[in-house]
């Protein structure tokens, strides 16, 4: 649950740092009053902490799910 979150989290700042690059739009400045506004802040912070979760994801073995029916 916590990598899905992560990871959603993450494609959330790809898509913020894709408008910047393109387009020089912040859509999370835009949404909360600007980059230097409290809750934009916030939001990048745990964006940040999101991806440095998601470094996690690269060294981990690949779960295979089993399903007990087909067995």
């Amino acid at each position: 649950m916590l990598d899905k979150l992560a990871l959603l989290l993450v494609i959330i700042g790809a898509i913020n740092w894709g408008s910047i690059g393109l387009f020089q739009f912040d859509i999370v400045g835009w949404i909360f009053g600007g980059q230097s506004a409290i809750i934009s802040r916030i939001i990048f912070t745990v964006v940040a902490l999101a991806g440095i979760w998601c470094i996690s994801l690269l060294f981990r073995e690949n779960e295979v799910l089993v399903d007990n029916k087909d067995m």
